[in-house]
């Protein structure tokens, strides 16, 4: 089965950070691949955008340096070619008056093309960009701009940020960008719940026990050390990605896959997320910093090694047990984990169903387990569902606990399409469904930050985990108190 391709018109993509880690690992990589597979028509551009004082063709050096770091086997030498052609370069100072008439004068009069500015830096630098595209007159009915997170640290500065945004791009026109909704199998959650009679009758609180979200990294902080330091695994990871992920599990079925009646389920669901607070912080979450210990390639240092001054309270780990106090998930809990320099890589969605009231088949054909859904979002992309049958053979009744198992990559024999990649092109033809709005964004740090003043005002501290585990005991226990346990990831 092969996946169908749907051209979408040319346009001109400003990529400000084009010689930065974002651009070189992810954006110059899924551009190319959108080529080969002949989604990209002419003529589009791919204009690179920072202070680096490089030529058009130094800059397509760069870029096909990245190409052969960062998709290695699936290089075609005559699409490498023809991507490098698309490439330009223009040197521009985001916080002074340097290069924007030149960029200006790259991009030309044609108001009628589409033209979307990723804006792959800092978000300091946010402001900065959008008002210049305004000031010097860059800005176009079919402009789009494409941000990044964090947005914001707490809900006051993402006010600020989304103020700022707001006073030069329209809402249409902003793209707040999480990678993680891109991915194939985090649609396909959607496409599970809503195009099949199967599930969505079970999805309440009367078939499902629990739910569980794990977000697993094997590495350390690596390059992001100082900005880490000043974020931690709350606002990293929990306020955008696992909150999202949570909002797609748990939303009402939307009248339609319109953008915006996608997004108004799901800030239903942020706004229903119980409080966590000062009278509940110790008891639903648990912070975690981790210490040395190893991985696959060896010993690897602690993460207060790793910082500079060697002393911090950040968390590298954090568990949170959430509740959603609506008639659908009243009395469900949605456990909720992520870390670094944890035992593998791995984000997972669990959808624990209740176990059956009854076993008929005595003693002797052993435990009945629930049935749980598992939707695998890396590494590996694919849906498990587990179940319990019969054990061939003669000899009685002996029943087993076995999934069946949907890869994607052995079930459509097609290269699964990084997320960039898939909403790169979301944003060319103007479909927002796969992005944050404003007021969703507003509404997961209203929930996270009660849980950032608990923490202070309790003085909350981080429990040591060993690198290369599944985090500090006390994770655990947090979902064993409740008589449940971690899916296993393996």
């Amino acid at each position: 089965m092969s996946s169908q391709i749907i051209p979408v018109d040319p346009f001109d993509c400003i990529i400000f950070g084009g010689t930065g880690d974002l651009a070189e690992r992810k954006l110059l990589p899924a551009l190319y691949h959108r080529q080969k597979d002949g989604q990209m028509t002419e003529p589009t551009r791919i204009i690179g955008a920072s202070r680096s004082d490089l030529s058009t063709n130094e800059y397509r050096a760069f870029a096909h340096e990245a190409l052969k770091t960062h998709v290695k086997d699936d290089l075609d030498s005559d699409e490498v070619e023809k991507f490098l052609g698309k490439l330009d370069y223009v040197s521009v100072d985001v916080k002074s008056e340097r290069g924007w008439d030149s960029l200006g004068a790259v991009l030309g009069a044609d108001t009628g093309k589409k033209r979307a500015c990723y804006l792959a830096v800092g978000p300091s630098l946010f402001g900065d960009i959008a008002t210049r595209l305004r000031d010097h007159g860059l800005i176009t009915p079919e402009t789009r701009i494409i941000v990044e997170k964090p947005i914001g640290r707490d809900l006051k500065s993402a006010r600020e940020l989304n103020d700022t945004l707001g006073s030069v791009f329209d809402e249409y026109q902003t793209f707040r960008i999480d990678h993680y909704l891109g991915k194939e199998t985090v649609q396909n959650l959607m496409a599970l719940r809503f195009a099949n009679t199967l599930y969505e009758p079970l999805w309440n609180s009367a078939h499902i026990d629990h739910v569980q979200i794990t977000v697993a990294e094997g590495v350390g902080v690596e390059g992001r050390a100082d900005y880490y330091d000043k974020a931690g695994a709350l606002r990293d990871m929990v306020q955008n990605h696992l909150l999202q992920l949570l909002c797609l599990v748990a939303m009402e079925p939307p009248s339609s896959m319109d953008a915006n009646a996608v997004r108004d389920e799901k800030l239903k669901v942020l706004r229903g997320l119980e409080p966590i607070d000062e009278a509940n912080v110790e008891k639903l979450t648990v912070r975690g910093q981790y210490g040395p210990g190893a991985s696959a390639g060896g010993p690897v240092p602690g993460y207060l090694d790793e910082i500079e001054g060697g002393a911090s309270n950040t968390e590298t780990f954090v568990a949170v047990k959430a509740e959603i106090g609506n008639w659908r998930w009243a009395g469900v809990p949605f456990y909720l984990r992520t870390g670094k320099r944890m035992t593998t890589r791995v984000s997972e969605i669990v959808i624990a169903f209740k176990p059956v009231p009854h076993s008929i088949f005595g003693d002797g054909a052993g435990r009945l387990l629930a049935n749980n859904l598992v939707i695998r979002l890396q590494p590996d992309e694919g849906v498990k569902q587990w179940i319990m049958i019969k054990d061939p053979g003669p000899g009685g009744m002996r029943l087993r606990h076995v999934p069946l198992d949907m890869s994607f990559a052995s079930a459509f024999n097609v290269r699964n399409p990084d997320a960039y990649e898939r909403l790169i092109m979301d944003v060319i033809r103007g479909n927002q469904t796969l992005f944050m709005r404003r007021d969703e964004v507003e509404a997961a740090w209203r929930w996270i930050d009660p849980i950032l003043s608990a923490w202070e005002d309790t003085g909350q501290q981080c429990q040591r985990y060993t690198a290369g585990t599944w985090g500090p005991s006390a994770s655990i226990a947090l979902i064993e108190r409740d008589g449940r346990t971690w899916h296993e990831s393996v």
